[in-house]
């Protein structure tokens, strides 16, 4: 995740214009979204990955079927760049997307800098009634929704069945069972037990997590990533490394994950839904049988592992913002969710969507629905972005080993009260 703060007086003037520019609540532009005709074109940004993307095309652009006067603009944003992409052109107001696919993370940002413009009431009103209330609750900013939750997820332990079979163990529970395994699978199969991605920070939660602490403390305003528990938490982490139980790349981190587990190189990963498609494309998993998911394992305090997903949230300087607001309201839509679901494994944000059979009969979503349940809510605030690039350097660091674990984290708190200026 990349992203800054923009504080400049011409960025806060550009984000009061956007403002500005979208209007009042009745002046949707592109027709009345609460029942009249709508028309003209509606250019979608979607962060979906390589196998995700020709499925949410295919969804986006029948809406047409509906609207037959709205033409959508499918435009696909590689997820690492989208961040940094979506800010400069609402910032500038130039080919600026009418509705984005937003990192649950970065909704309280661009809604702090007047980006985003608020949902209609009457579609809140269905969030709040209709939807999963940790979903909707990464949508809000000052109390007012300015997202619709598309997908949830969370992580998971992804493991190759017939190699743990082959060695002899049960999918690890805590991470000195993971080491326990790895041992045991290295002995039988001569492969390592583990992949683990260290080159990125939504998967450095879950030792955190782990160990009983936090990034930040929001409702005190106080840094917790350089305590005892993140500390513990670094050193969890390259403690896989130098224990042998696993192995990380630094570059290209997720991609080598994929690989490695789909040859069977590794007989375990930590990863979430949105990799189920691409991960039963691999010579490993021809039998789709073989893949398992367990719970991540836990650190010395818990296991724990973060609240993630995506929301859709319309330019408040859109053109067509009535035409914008209906195609968010109906890629969240229940016969939409669950397409996706049937198609990708994605889980739903519609509390109802979950008693479709299609979603109900999904193995991978009767593991990650219980998970995403109990996942750990990050702290909602403007700045939640721009603390993953740090935490992602230093934890790099640490796992690599350029680093100690004590250093890591101190260099993670100063970062931190760097962006959030008058916290402890």
């Amino acid at each position: 995740m990349r992203r800054g703060i923009a504080a400049t007086a011409l960025v806060a003037a550009l984000a009061l214009a956007a403002t500005a520019c979208g209007g009042d609540k009745n002046d949707n532009g592109g027709g009345d979204s609460a029942g009249g005709e709508i028309s003209g074109t509606v250019t979608w940004w979607d962060t979906s990955n390589d196998t995700e993307k020709a499925t949410f095309q295919k969804i986006a652009e029948a809406f047409t079927a509906k609207h037959p006067k709205v033409t959508v603009k499918y435009v696909n944003v590689p997820y690492g760049d989208a961040q940094n992409k979506v800010k400069n052109a609402f910032s500038s107001g130039a080919e600026a997307p009418d509705v984005i696919r937003a990192d649950v993370g970065w909704v309280a940002d661009f809604a702090s800098l007047g980006y985003l413009d608020k949902v209609p009431a009457d579609t809140a009103k269905k969030v709040g009634a209709e939807f999963l209330p940790q979903a909707a609750a990464s949508g809000t900013y000052e109390n007012q929704l300015y997202a619709v939750p598309q997908v949830i997820d969370s992580l998971g332990l992804f493991y190759n069945k017939k190699m743990l079979a082959e060695a002899g163990v049960q999918p690890p529970t805590t991470l000195e069972e993971v080491k326990t395994a790895a041992a045991a699978i290295k002995a039988k199969t001569g492969k390592t037990g583990l992949y683990l991605r260290g080159d990125d920070s939504y998967w450095f939660l879950p030792f955190i997590y782990g160990e009983g602490g936090d990034l930040v403390d929001a409702k005190n305003k106080t840094v917790t990533v350089d305590n005892p528990a993140g500390v513990k938490a670094f050193k969890a982490a390259r403690d896989l490394i130098t224990s042998g139980a696993a192995v990380t790349n630094a570059t290209d981190g997720y991609d080598n994950g994929q690989t490695a587990f789909k040859t069977g190189e590794v007989a375990m990963m930590v990863n979430g839904p949105w990799a189920v498609k691409d991960t039963l494309a691999g010579a490993q998993f021809s039998d789709k049988t073989n893949l398992g998911v367990s719970a991540v394992p836990a650190g010395s305090a818990k296991a724990g592992a973060p609240q993630g997903g995506h929301d859709l949230a319309v330019y408040a300087g859109s053109k067509n913002r009535g035409a914008a607001h209906a195609f968010v309201e109906y890629m969240t839509s229940q016969e939409v969710q669950v397409q996706a679901t049937k198609e990708l494994s994605l889980l739903p944000t519609r509390t109802a969507a979950y008693e479709a059979p299609e979603v109900k009969g999904n193995e991978m979503v009767a593991f990650f629905k219980p998970a995403v349940d109990k996942a750990v809510e990050r702290a909602w605030i403007p700045e939640n972005g721009s603390l993953f690039e740090p935490l992602k350097l230093q934890y790099t660091k640490a796992v690599t080993g350029t680093s100690s674990p004590e250093d890591a984290a101190k260099a993670a708190g100063v970062e931190f009260r760097k962006i959030l200026k008058g916290w402890k």
